[in-house]
C-alpha cells in the first residue's frame, strides 16, 4: 500500500467520524450498484469530503471481491493464458515464502518488501510482465517499461508457456533479489 494511502486511511478516524472498516459495513448494507451512488451517499448523508468518500468506496468493492475472482475475471475470454499465469506463479512460489500474491482488478503485483514484478494480461494473446530491474539494461526481449510507466522499469512480453525459460527465470529472480 503506498504512503498516501496508508496515511489517508490512518486519519479517516480523526477526520470523518469512523474507521474504514465502519465505512465498508455501511456501504456493505446498501449495496449500491454505481461507484459514483455511493460517494454521493457518504457526502450527503455522512459529510465525508469528495476524497475520502471515493477512497472508501473504492476499497470497499476491491474487498468484496475474493481475490480468486480478481485473477478469474481478468482471464475472462483469455482462457488461453492463464496456463502461463500459473506457471509464472508456480515458479515465484519456489523463490520463497515472502512473496505476497496480491490481485488488483486488471493484473496481478508480486511483492515483497516492494512490488518487483506485475503479471498483467494485456491481450487475448499476451501476458505483460512488468519488472523493477533498476539498473538493468534493456535488450530486444526486455523491454523499456512501456505502458506500465513508472510502476515498472522494464516489461516482457509472454504468449506461450515455453517463454517461461531459464531467461525469463532469470529476471524474475533478479527482480526478486532486488525488492528486501
Amino acid at each position: 500500500m503506498d504512503a498516501a494511502l496508508k496515511t489517508m486511511i490512518d486519519n479517516m478516524p480523526e477526520k470523518t467520524g469512523k474507521s474504514l472498516a465502519e465505512w465498508k459495513k455501511i456501504l456493505k448494507a446498501k449495496a449500491f450498484v454505481k461507484h459514483s451512488e455511493g460517494v454521493k451517499f457518504l457526502k450527503s448523508e455522512h459529510n465525508v469530503t469528495h476524497g475520502f468518500a471515493n477512497t472508501i468506496v473504492t476499497l470497499s468493492k476491491d474487498e468484496n471481491k475474493a481475490p480468486e475472482d480478481l485473477v478469474q475475471a481478468q482471464y475472462t475470454n483469455k482462457e488461453g493464458l492463464f496456463p502461463i499465469y500459473e506457471k509464472l506463479i508456480e515458479y515465484v512460489r519456489s523463490l520463497g515464502f515472502d512473496v505476497t500474491i496480491t490481485p488488483k482488478k486488471a493484473s496481478v503485483s508480486l511483492i515483497r518488501k516492494r512490488q518487483f514484478l506485475l503479471i498483467k494480461p494485456a491481450t487475448k494473446t499476451r501476458i505483460d510482465l512488468g519488472f523493477k530491474l533498476k539498473d538493468t539494461p534493456i535488450t530486444d526481449r526486455l523491454e523499456g517499461s512501456g505502458p506500465f510507466g513508472s510502476m515498472c522499469t522494464h516489461r516482457v512480453r509472454i504468449s506461450d508457456v515455453a517463454d517461461i525459460d531459464n531467461e525469463l527465470k532469470a529476471w524474475i529472480k533478479e527482480a526478486y533479489d532486488k525488492s528486501v
